[in-house]
């Protein structure tokens, strides 16, 4: 039977099941489209970054004798669209069967669900073998619970795989969460190793967009191209991690520096959200650096890293498919403001977010705190519409791929979904940035002035969301005793907060 099989950009499992045997009557397609490029505006790594990792992944195949089918941005027989590129396919070959792998985006399952139900051929869709948990598994985790709490879970996964377990019930060091050892702020010291980088020439991609006028943010120099795209290169930057980085990624996790944009972060969200790596080998080789290293490497180093890796990403992936599709109009704030023009230039007065937005257009890539406590935090002050945000985060960073995204940018960032995923919102006035970073010492405005034109826009913005959201968060225990602080505040300092905060939202470019 002629078989087509469909491999989509970020499902480039080198070890999947599908390629462990040759069969001639098995075709592969992969395809570079419009359709993928523009349904949000990408940044120009990003493109860039799927697109290389997509041909050395073909690349790949047919050396291993596999028979594949790939159009290029450019190629005269790319439609341009995914069904329209499989239904000529189908008839080009006399398919007769049409397998594919389940897809990680509601958008693509749903396209794929109604081109199989169009086709008068046999149709089946396989598990991508990557995630440790099914699409539906959290759930049925959760069923019958009032909260998704994401540490109930994690302690699930990590009994269920054996994890960091000193038994069957007890935890490693005797606690499951080291969260309050992973506050540290860092201030020079210790030396941070320079990132493993890679100097790729992608010229021949970059000159397809172009010629294809295929819309972009950011930068990118076209002949030094820095990030893994190929499963040898996403194998060295895990190496790397564990053996230069990983003693000290716990303790600085949260850590924010105007000089160092990676610090000790492992730089492997594109190599595991494209698949090239799975999570349980980036965990096992984690867990085998530090068992070698044991009293080199605390375990709250260890730990802190399993938690997102087997925690927050299986977690937010259950979220995103038991919440889909009304996940994506959530916005229970009602926030209807747009998001400010700086968040594409990086050019504002606050130091904090033209580092972290300016770090991001430049190299596609900013850490979960840059992402959660600046950018999103002011976002969230500011009342901009989630669907702006998510437009923003999705587009802009290497990493995003709406499963992870979408329940991290909606639900922990913005609070859109009135605490699905986050039990209160994330939000801080200046102190926690100044706490984490050195953004505040150079800085236009001054932290520690709580009123007045010179003081930090977060310190209004902050106490003026608490006031909008008085009757939302009132019940909320998290949120208690700021809210007591709110009540016993002076009246004419409110007001005052209140009146800069207003400003700060009508005119957020000025500032």
């Amino acid at each position: 039977m002629k078989t087509l099989r469909l491999i989509l950009g970020d499902q480039l499992n080198y070890k999947h099941s599908w390629f462990s045997t040759t069969d001639d009557n098995m075709l592969y397609f992969m395809a570079e489209m419009k359709q993928e490029t523009d349904y949000v505006n990408h940044h120009i790594q990003k493109i860039v970054g799927f697109f290389a990792a997509m041909r050395n992944f073909s690349e790949h195949l047919k050396k291993r004798g596999h028979k594949l089918v790939y159009y290029t941005l450019t190629d005269k027989k790319n439609k341009q669209d995914l069904s329209a590129n499989l239904k000529a396919l189908i008839d080009e070959h006399d398919i007769e069967c049409f397998e594919y792998l389940l897809p990680d985006e509601y958008r693509l399952d749903e396209q794929l669900k109604e081109l199989t139900n169009e086709l008068d051929i046999k149709t089946q869709s396989y598990d991508t073998e990557h995630f440790f948990t099914q699409r539906h598994d959290l759930t049925d985790f959760f069923e019958g619970k009032k909260e998704l709490v994401m540490e109930y879970f994690y302690r699930a996964m990590r009994k269920k795989h054996g994890i960091l377990m000193q038994d069957e019930n007890d935890p490693e060091g005797g606690k499951w969460n080291f969260d309050k050892s992973n506050r540290k702020k860092w201030k020079g010291s210790p030396t941070i190793p320079h990132e493993k980088g890679f100097r790729k020439d992608v010229t021949d991609i970059v000159e397809a967009l172009t010629k294809t006028d295929v819309k972009s943010i950011g930068e990118i120099d076209k002949t030094q191209f820095n990030w893994p795209t190929s499963r040898e290169d996403s194998l060295k930057v895990l190496r790397y991690f564990c053996d230069e980085l990983l003693v000290h990624f716990g303790d600085f996790q949260d850590a924010m520096h105007t000089q160092e944009n990676y610090l000790f972060h492992s730089r492997l969200s594109f190599a595991l959200n494209t698949k090239m790596l799975s999570p349980k080998e980036v965990i096992d080789k984690v867990l085998d650096t530090y068992y070698e290293a044991e009293y080199d490497i605390n375990i709250s180093q260890v730990e802190g890293f399993i938690r997102q890796i087997l925690g927050w990403r299986e977690y937010m992936r259950g979220i995103y498919w038991k919440e889909m599709p009304g996940y994506r109009r959530s916005n229970k704030l009602d926030h209807q403001n747009q998001l400010p023009d700086f968040y594409w230039t990086g050019k504002t007065k606050m130091n904090c977010l033209s580092h972290a937005i300016s770090q991001s257009l430049e190299l596609a890539y900013a850490h979960h705190i840059q992402r959660l406590m600046v950018t999103g935090n002011f976002a969230l002050l500011t009342g901009v519409h989630p669907n702006e945000v998510d437009a923003w985060y999705l587009g802009i960073y290497i990493d995003a791929i709406e499963w992870v995204e979408m329940p991290n940018t909606r639900g922990m960032s913005q609070f859109a979904d009135g605490g699905i995923v986050a039990t209160k919102p994330y939000i801080s006035s200046g102190s926690y940035i100044n706490k984490m970073s050195n953004y505040c010492q150079d800085c236009h405005y001054k932290v520690k002035e709580k009123t007045g034109e010179n003081a930090c826009p977060f310190n209004a913005l902050y106490w003026n969301f608490l006031t909008t959201h008085r009757e939302k968060l009132k019940d909320n225990q998290r949120m208690s005793m700021m809210m007591s602080m709110l009540n016993k505040m002076d009246k004419s300092t409110l007001a005052a907060h209140q009146e800069r905060a207003q400003k700060i939202i009508n005119k957020p470019d000025d500032y």
